[in-house]
């Protein structure tokens, strides 16, 4: 993480899936999505785990909520220039994070700091949703391709 080698495979991937997002035939109409995550996603921690030893200490959600009320965490770069360029050709990027509804405010003034706005919609798990964020976050991703399927049928 702090050697360029996870910069170059970033940016190997995202050179991918913009070779990818170049090959699509787009239908023009505003209903294509991508889903992005924020931890490690859109937004890095590093300066979080460097200060807590890289998990070499166990995970103090407190303490990470307090770094992420902070707003602070700088973009993953390469992400950035993949959102960037999911704008540019229509697709509308949907935020699906495992952070809870209470960390809102926080996320979104993170996410704008670093440059990225134009989302369709930013997903947080609500207060009461008692699994993991795994789960949380595959159930969201499908009702969001339910959600644009069904639009679509009944246009």
């Amino acid at each position: 993480m702090l050697g360029g080698h996870y910069r170059r495979d970033s940016k190997l991937v995202i050179d991918e899936a913009i070779s990818y997002i170049d090959s699509l035939k787009l239908a023009g109409n505003g209903k294509e999505v991508w889903v992005f995550d924020v931890d490690e996603t859109t937004l890095s921690n590093l300066p979080y785990y460097a200060t807590h030893g890289f998990g070499a200490t166990p995970y103090n959600w407190t303490s990470f909520q307090e770094y992420a009320r902070q707003a602070s965490a700088p973009a993953l770069p390469e992400t950035k220039r993949l959102f960037d360029k999911l704008l540019s050709v229509g697709i509308k990027p949907v935020i699906l994070t495992g952070r809870r509804e209470v960390q809102r405010t926080a996320t979104v003034t993170n996410l704008r700091r670093q440059g990225f706005s134009g989302w369709m919609t930013v997903l947080l798990k609500p207060a009461e949703f008692k699994g993991s964020a795994v789960t949380f976050k595959s159930g969201e991703a499908e009702a969001v391709g339910r959600r644009i399927h069904h639009r679509r049928q009944h246009r």
